[in-house]
């Protein structure tokens, strides 16, 4: 689950939570949980497709009583297939049977981790243009969760203006530990499933076995559902704050959409999910009749292939996607390092993280009366004047210099004292060792220099620790060393919102290009995901009543979600492609202020598509984006040919008989609202594009080109002209590079307007005058 805690820790328990998104593959045993995918279902019976499942697994096991016992799970909805025990030889011979495309192993992946909706211009007002009233706030769209699950006696899943359920909903509120359907399900949480057997097959023991709190249903003890479902669709809270900051009105994207609650992932090691309870889930949720899916999970590089049912999520979501779901998911929080970004496959919507207008200041006054400025989460007393010390390395012993995360004070020396250290980590973990040495030495209080980082998350026990930049920490060392006595004061902690903050990419959130295909842009977008305050479990460590702030892509991607469920309010034949292609055709570029997004790094640096995707998303301006990108299935066949996968695979993953054309299809040729072209040469490149018109009938669209630097770039037809009977119109994009060097990405633009809408694209290209490995077969 992106799960977005891997900002904050301290513990070794509390590391794991840091290494978001991993993917731990589960060593086999004698009986190890094996997924058996069979690909689209051949009948609707539900029923038959189940005993035609316990039959084939009975074949190998030798009895129906074995085969139950042995089975986990027996997919029937979405599309067939089942999670089994079973050991290395059974697996084998399963995969030898008819009608079994791939038999693999079972895998565990985990989470990813007020002044949000106002940044994005989804303010409540009257104003007509305005999405929310546009939706009437997402009224009757029902937005599935996969999560670790929901507390349902947050305000923020009140019920009240709520409408019936909808006819249409077939899902269900299962009962469990601490969970009543009859209490906890109402109007807004419409739909409460729980999903166990997978990871527990893999652990082999009682889930309270690790000493963590856990309930044995949709009960969320680990706050990260909750605080997920609450940005996505929670109801208006008012008076909502963090320690007294962030005050506000708290509500989600989409405030009347109902919830459907799917608990995959468990309170073990910081959050784990089993991709066999993954599948179940998106099982269930396509037959339940959910409009959108919002997942806050992932794992790490190496990825799995878009058709391999480890992942889990690339094959569930394309099954959903077939069906017009819209499948949300987050980039990772393994930024800002290149080719880290996950959730690749084209049918994902993927979003990365971004800060808001909103900051959380703290005054540093030095003893000579000169003010600086740090961040932190702080709200207790000002610290007064006091002594201010820097722990100056002596001799050869560098662990006694002041590095956050080597700190060795002596206790007389500090007691009473601010310390200043500086680190060049950019986790949590160095912060909250610095305080913990300072506060048991008798220190006061912390400042920590590092690498510009918006995230914050505060000191246990509230202790007072201020982060400051390298520039400003060392302006503090100066004045320490140059006084024989240097004195600081420390204030709390003030909110600081509007138009001087500009946006950034955040640091932790992971980058493209895209590692299994590059010529696929990803991320697809960025949305908030720096401090959002969301509802929480009251198990969570950092809760301050019923909220918490999070920082993470697992807090970006209900952003998306929420949005997602409001333009299909507003469109509700679009396609997810349709949608996925407003909201990136839309993004910003810049800040509400005009100035440039940053991508936070070392150093920063202006954010390119491989930061944010098509940019910071744009609510209001992507529910009219006049021309779209659309995909359907024979979009995808096209992909899944020319990434070279097995005819069968695709033919059982999308149902119907698929042969891939002799001659090879390009990957540039996909139609998505980006070109990314990773090795030009000597030559010229064309690709093709369609554009669908959803905006006025009898419309007019001409080409603005922003080329990449030493490339140049012609557009084919050079108009576009829509009518009554045109609404669908091809064009060609030629490539031609004067550059005679290989080169890193380059970056521009194509945007067609009719002079109301700027339906813009991103460009990037790799010059590549010799190839050291690779086939090249983008030539």
């Amino acid at each position: 689950m992106n799960m977005n805690f891997p900002l904050f820790t301290s513990l070794p328990l509390l590391l794991l939570y840091c290494l978001m998104i991993t993917t731990i593959l589960v060593e086999a045993n004698t009986n190890n949980v094996h997924i058996v995918y069979m690909g689209e279902k051949q009948h609707q019976d539900p029923d038959l497709i189940t005993d035609s499942h316990h039959h084939l697994l009975a074949k190998i096991v030798g009895s129906k009583e074995r085969a139950s016992e042995l089975m986990v799970y027996s997919y029937r909805h979405g599309f067939s297939g089942f999670a089994a025990k079973l050991t290395q030889s059974q697996a084998q011979h399963i995969a030898e049977l008819p009608g079994v495309i791939r038999v693999i192993p079972n895998t565990i992946h985990k989470l990813q981790t007020t002044r949000t909706w106002d940044s994005l211009d989804l303010t409540i007002t009257k104003a007509p243009s305005n999405l929310l009233q546009k939706t009437n706030n997402g009224d009757g769209v029902i937005i599935g969760v996969f999560d670790t699950g929901i507390w349902p006696e947050s305000k923020s899943f009140s019920q009240n203006g709520l409408g019936p359920v909808s006819s249409r909903w077939k899902g269900v509120c299962q009962s469990g530990q601490s969970f009543d359907p009859k209490k906890h399900c109402n109007r807004k949480i419409i739909g409460a499933r729980w999903f166990v057997n997978g990871f527990l097959a893999e652990y082999n023991k009682p889930l309270n076995a690790s000493g963590e709190i856990e309930y044995l249903s949709a009960r969320d003890a680990n706050g990260h559902g909750t605080h997920t479902a609450s940005t996505a669709a929670g109801s208006f809270v008012g008076n909502a704050s963090y320690k007294g900051l962030a005050n506000g009105t708290a509500r989600g994207a989409a405030s009347k959409a109902p919830v459907a609650v799917y608990k995959v992932c468990w309170n073990f090691l910081g959050g784990q999910c089993s991709s066999a309870d993954i599948l179940k889930a998106f099982d269930e949720a396509i037959h339940d009749g959910v409009d959108v899916l919002s997942l806050s999970i992932g794992f790490k590089i190496p990825m799995f292939s878009d058709v391999d049912e480890r992942d889990g999520i690339a094959t569930g979501s394309f099954h959903a996607m077939a069906r017009g779901i819209t499948v949300v998911c987050g980039a990772g929080n393994d930024g800002p390092s290149a080719q880290t970004v996950q959730n690749t496959a084209p049918w994902i919507l993927t979003v990365a993280a971004s800060s808001i207008d909103r900051a959380f200041v703290n005054s540093i006054t030095l003893g000579n009366n000169k003010t600086l400025m740090g961040e932190g989460i702080y709200k207790g007393r000002e610290i007064g004047l006091t002594g201010l010390l820097y722990p100056e390395a002596n001799g050869l012993d560098p662990t006694a210099s002041g590095v956050c995360q080597a700190l060795q004070l002596n206790q007389t020396k500090v007691a009473g004292q601010v310390v200043l250290c500086f680190t060049s980590m950019t986790r949590r973990v160095a912060i909250v060792s610095a305080a913990a040495t300072v506060k048991a030495g008798g220190g006061v209080g912390l400042i920590v220099a590092k690498h510009p980082s918006s995230a914050l998350y505060p000191c246990p026990g509230d202790f007072p620790c201020i982060e400051v930049d390298y520039d400003v920490g060392t302006k503090i060392l100066f004045y320490i060393r140059s006084n024989r006595n240097p004195l600081v004061k420390l204030s709390p902690s003030k909110t600081v919102v509007g138009r001087p903050l500009s946006a950034e990419v955040a640091h932790f959130s992971s980058r493209g290009p895209n590692s299994i295909e590059p010529a696929i842009l990803k991320p697809d977008i960025a949305a908030p995901g720096v401090n959002i305050l969301a509802a929480t479990s009251p198990h969570d460590q950092f809760a301050d009543g019923e909220y918490v702030m999070h920082s993470g892509t697992s807090m970006s991607t209900p952003h998306i979600s929420g949005i997602v469920a409001l333009l299909k309010a507003l469109h509700p034949t679009w396609s997810p492609a349709a949608i996925k292609s407003a909201l990136i055709t839309t993004a910003r570029r810049t800040s509400p202020s005009g100035s440039p997004i940053i991508a936070e790094g070392s150093p920063q640096k202006l954010a390119d598509p491989f930061d944010y995707g098509g940019g910071i998303v744009n609510p209001n301006a992507a529910a009219e984006p006049g021309l779209v990108y659309d995909m359907g299935m024979a979009d995808y066949i096209h992909y899944l040919c020319a990434m070279h996968y097995n005819n069968t695979a695709i033919s059982r993953l999308t149902g119907n008989v698929t042969t891939c054309p002799v001659q090879k299809l390009s990957v540039l040729d996909v139609n998505l609202p980006s070109i990314i072209i990773p090795n030009i040469r000597r030559g010229s490149i064309t690709v093709t594009r369609t554009v669908t018109n959803v905006g006025t009938q009898n419309s007019t669209y001409r080409p603005t080109i922003e080329p990449p630097s030493g490339v140049a770039v012609s557009v084919r037809p050079g108009v576009l002209i829509f009518n009554s009977t045109v609404k669908k119109i091809s064009f060609k994009v030629t490539f031609n590079t004067t550059l005679q060097m290989n080169t890193q990405y380059l970056f521009g633009s194509l945007t067609w307007s009719d002079r109301v809408h700027f339906v813009r694209i991103p460009l990037a290209v790799r010059t590549e005058m010799f190839q050291p490995y690779g086939d090249g077969y983008y030539n």
